[in-house]
């Protein structure tokens, strides 16, 4: 998929007031990406408000989709105040509730009180070496899968800070829960900032999880945990383009009852605060060696 494929899953199509349908690629996932999801149902929250540009965004994910099948969004206009307005939006598949979502709009303000935590020193993303020429120096299969995936992911584009880390070679010997990465939508997409909020909301379901195997030493791409999104929450601070490079610092502060929480902050270039997520996941250790989905 390129970034006029991403562009058209966000072309939602209107079947009644506020209600849409969504339409997911056909780029060989066996669930829905969450971060799709997530997209998809912001812009049908942002096409009910006018004037108002969302601020957060709080969801649960219910049911693994299925990508064969369309997506019925459906948004409740829950309040409409003098600053804020609250939508919640509901996504099914075949009669049955597999994402809700909560999000609040703001009037836009000025604010006197001020600040953001500055952003990690880090290389810049020109000195950080593209994972998909070092996926050509693995030996096969590996080189394959990581082929594969960087295929799988695309219009996403990332590149880890430390590419090491997606090697373990200690598995089960906790480490450093921390990374950081740039990432972006790799091509120009409109300047509507409706679109880059749902485009950064789209790529904030990436990694993340990854976090909490990594500092463990394991590897999301050697299919040894089952994972999921379980929830995900996104804070929109200030302006940004989904189209430049992003700076998604990620941490993992608790791992326990096979479900692992994980933050991000995410930084323009230039060092501005623009969101922060959060998410927990499932993260369940197979019984049995499964075959990488990639």
């Amino acid at each position: 998929m390129d970034v006029a494929g991403f562009l058209a899953l966000l072309d939602l199509e209107p079947v009644g007031p506020d209600r849409w349908l969504a339409h997911s690629p056909d780029n060989g996932w066996k669930r829905v990406f969450g971060g799709q999801v997530l997209a998809q149902s912001l812009v049908a929250a942002q096409r009910s408000v006018e004037g108002r540009p969302p601020h957060s965004l709080h969801a649960y994910f219910i049911l693994g989709g299925d990508p064969a099948e369309p997506i019925e969004l459906s948004v409740e206009r829950v309040r409409d105040g003098r600053s804020f307005s609250v939508r919640r939006v509901v996504a099914r598949q075949r009669g049955e509730t597999m994402f809700v979502m909560s999000v609040s709009f703001q009037v836009e303000e000025t604010g006197e009180l001020n600040h953001e935590l500055p952003m990690p020193p880090t290389p810049t993303p020109e000195e950080t070496p593209d994972p998909v020429a070092l996926a050509e120096s693995l030996p096969e299969p590996q080189a394959a899968r990581a082929r594969q995936f960087f295929s799988t992911i695309s219009p996403i584009e990332l590149r880890p800070l430390d590419p090491r880390r997606y090697r373990p070679t200690a598995p089960g010997v906790f480490g450093d829960p921390r990374q950081n990465l740039w990432i972006r939508l790799k091509g120009p997409l409109p300047d509507d900032p409706a679109i880059h909020r749902a485009a950064l909301v789209y790529l904030s379901d990436m990694t993340l999880i990854d976090t909490v195997l990594v500092a463990h030493g394991y590897s999301i791409a050697r299919g040894q945990f089952q994972t999921a999104s379980l929830d995900h929450a996104v804070w929109l601070h200030r302006p940004f383009r989904a189209d430049d490079w992003l700076l998604y610092a990620q941490d993992s502060p608790s791992a326990q009852g096979s479900r692992g929480l994980t933050r991000g902050l995410l930084y323009t270039r230039d060092g501005a605060l623009a969101a922060t997520t959060t998410q927990e996941g499932l993260v369940r250790k197979r019984k049995a060696p499964a075959t990488p989905n990639l």
